[in-house]
């Protein structure tokens, strides 16, 4: 099979029964975003969504977590993985917020990743889902269900699985196939016993077309 005709059915399929697919952290703005995203990393969205309401109730904005000590803040992250490293890391940014942008997170991906905490992964979620951007955020679930289905090849890193798929998705469906990838490798997907037996999308995947040889 055509790596143009795999990508163009695997898109048809997710563009057809799940076409508002979009992510699972609870936010409403772009501030409360991409602290969420940030405290994602290696954690549940579960346990984000579980965390964040007391988190955003006592600094709602860049301006009130610039001025918190980290004992506080790790107070209210202490569930979440790495809580000391992240509570850091989300002072630092709100306070870098604060002096170089105006005290409103920017929505260039190079500015986004000069925040502290903030690398190219939380940096394309960000631009992608509160800017609108053709950005391709490369999370485990995403590396491992684009090399399974054949969209990606030899990828060694989340950069090159990233080239590759934004190469040959469309520009207006990388924002939206970002979450396809990810909600794909979080029910379906997954990283032990993938559920191929109830996958529709077996016709098209290079690694069930291998089992099955």
């Amino acid at each position: 099979m055509k790596k143009e005709e795999r990508y163009r059915n695997i898109l048809e399929y997710f563009e057809k029964h799940h076409p508002t697919a979009e992510t699972e952290l609870h936010y409403t703005n772009p501030f409360e975003l991409i602290v969420a995203v940030a405290l994602s990393a290696q954690c549940t969205d579960k346990r984000v969504n579980q965390t964040t309401p007391a988190l955003f109730e006592r600094f709602p904005d860049a301006a009130s977590l610039a001025s918190a000590s980290q004992d506080e803040v790790f107070q209210y992250i202490r569930s979440i993985s790495y809580p000391n490293q992240k509570a850091k890391h989300l002072i630092g940014m709100a306070q870098k917020i604060m002096s170089d942008f105006n005290g409103e997170v920017p929505s260039d991906i190079k500015d986004l990743q000069t925040l502290p905490g903030v690398g190219r992964k939380t940096a394309n979620v960000v631009a992608s889902v509160v800017f609108n951007q053709p950005a391709m955020a490369v999370d485990t679930h995403v590396f491992r269900v684009s090399k399974r289905l054949g969209l990606t090849v030899n990828a060694k890193n989340p950069l090159q699985a990233e080239e590759q798929l934004i190469k040959h998705i469309p520009k207006d469906k990388i924002h939206i196939a970002h979450h396809w990838l990810i909600l794909h490798g979080r029910y379906v997907c997954t990283a032990r016993n993938p559920k191929c037996e109830v996958c529709d999308l077996k016709a098209w995947c290079k690694e069930f077309a291998n089992l099955k040889i």
